[in-house]
């Protein structure tokens, strides 16, 4: 029987063919749409004809022919169709491609592009994501998707970006690394539409950081990036009950949390955080280890969160780090700590229109006694979220309080 195209195999293989086109031909934009029709290609012939003994080189030589049709195309309406005819074509066994993945993750965070632009790109081009799969994800029109998409192929074309890494490698990863995080971020709990989660986003993120990590082994902040995610995604099936309704962490099943993806995050975390230098990731991961190894809520080392958050506030500026610092406080200390710690945070114009910080506010209040403040503070941030089910779950906690 035909082996069929593997999704898990398609994805695995779209930036080594990319990278294996841009690296010959250069044209960064047609090369890539002619690695999605070669994916197309392969998910329609592979079936019936079964999967090619070389699955890479199969998926290079359909992407060099298209690529070279589009290339023929463009230069015939330039008048310039005899040079193209002159070229060769890639050959079926490139050269390593791990350094090729590497570059095209650093071109699709490229800082000519809008956050959004980039997130878009990185799942396209590295991730192997249809046009119509990164929609439905943001859901947006295909339409508005596909211009996005264009938009940022040409801004890194227009940029004259070479097909190389970038001499401040350290910048740009710190750049690539944000973006993998924003994609599970928004797989993990998304910020707009009737699912808590995008299960599909924070998969291809893990992909991604796993990815990355075999790339840069070494690196501590890419294996604490790594580690954080698997520790945050093994509650995932615990944080939703049967109607898709939110399950605070405290309220949460733990027999339910992916044990795996646990053991790995711890492992990778304890063999990250000795080599140093420590960064925000680590750290971070550190703190999820804490919550993830606890039996129960009850157990949690809260002492241990807030000494791992202060040494995290001390390093970066951010004012969700601060906020989650203010719990971690008001659960070791009490909550009327945790509220003095608030008032500092709230006039900060990065945090002050969240509906996390009013949410965290409720919490607290109601932790105090203060059970109209608090009434009053979740329907505030119900009011200010986009996702259905936080905001259910948070009018859900206001309409509990009487009145």
């Amino acid at each position: 029987m035909p082996e069929p195209a593997s999704e898990e195999l398609l994805r695995e293989l779209a930036p080594q063919v990319l990278g294996a086109l841009v690296r010959r031909y250069g044209h960064f934009d047609t090369a890539e749409d002619a690695v999605q029709e070669a994916l197309v290609a392969a998910t329609q012939q592979w079936p019936s004809e079964g999967r090619p003994d070389n699955p890479r080189a199969w998926l290079i030589t359909v992407a060099s022919r298209r690529l070279t049709d589009l290339l023929r195309s463009e230069q015939a309406r330039r008048r310039r169709e005899d040079t193209v005819a002159q070229w060769t074509m890639v050959p079926a066994e490139p050269v390593a491609d791990s350094d090729d993945t590497l570059i095209l993750l650093f071109l699709c965070c490229h800082p000519a592009l809008s956050a959004a632009s980039q997130i878009a790109l990185t799942l396209r081009a590295v991730g192997g994501l249809t046009t119509a799969e990164i929609a439905r994800g943001f859901m947006v029109p295909e339409a508005t998707m596909t211009r996005r998409i264009t938009r940022a192929k040409q801004s890194v074309r227009d940029s004259g970006a070479r097909f190389s890494l970038p001499s401040n490698r350290v910048e740009r990863l710190d750049a690539v690394l944000k973006v993998i995080y924003l994609i599970f971020t928004e797989g993990y709990a998304s910020t707009t539409g009737p699912s808590l989660q995008r299960v599909e986003f924070a998969a291809e993120a893990i992909r991604l950081a796993r990815l990355l990590h075999r790339l840069l082994p070494e690196d501590s902040e890419v294996a604490g990036l790594l580690a954080l995610m698997l520790l945050t995604d093994a509650r995932r099936p615990a944080r939703t009950g049967p109607g898709g309704e939110l399950i605070p962490m405290a309220e949460q099943d733990r027999s339910r949390w992916l044990t795996a993806e646990i053991a790995e995050g711890v492992e990778l975390i304890t063999k990250a955080l000795p080599r140093g230098p420590v960064g925000p990731y680590q750290l971070q991961a550190a703190i999820a280890a804490v919550h993830d190894e606890a039996a129960s809520a009850e157990e949690t080392d809260w002492p241990q969160i807030v000494a791992l958050y202060e040494v995290l506030l001390r390093i970066t500026d951010n004012p969700m780090v601060a906020l989650n610092h203010a719990v971690a406080v008001a659960m070791a200390r009490g909550p009327a700590e945790g509220l003095q710690l608030l008032e500092r945070i709230e006039g900060d114009e990065r945090i002050a229109a969240d509906h996390r910080l009013f949410a965290v506010r409720a919490h607290l209040l109601e932790l105090t006694g203060d059970l109209a403040g608090a009434r009053a503070a979740y329907v505030e941030a119900a009011a200010r979220t986009t996702s259905l089910p936080q905001q259910r779950y948070l009018n859900a906690k206001a309409a509990a309080i009487a009145p």
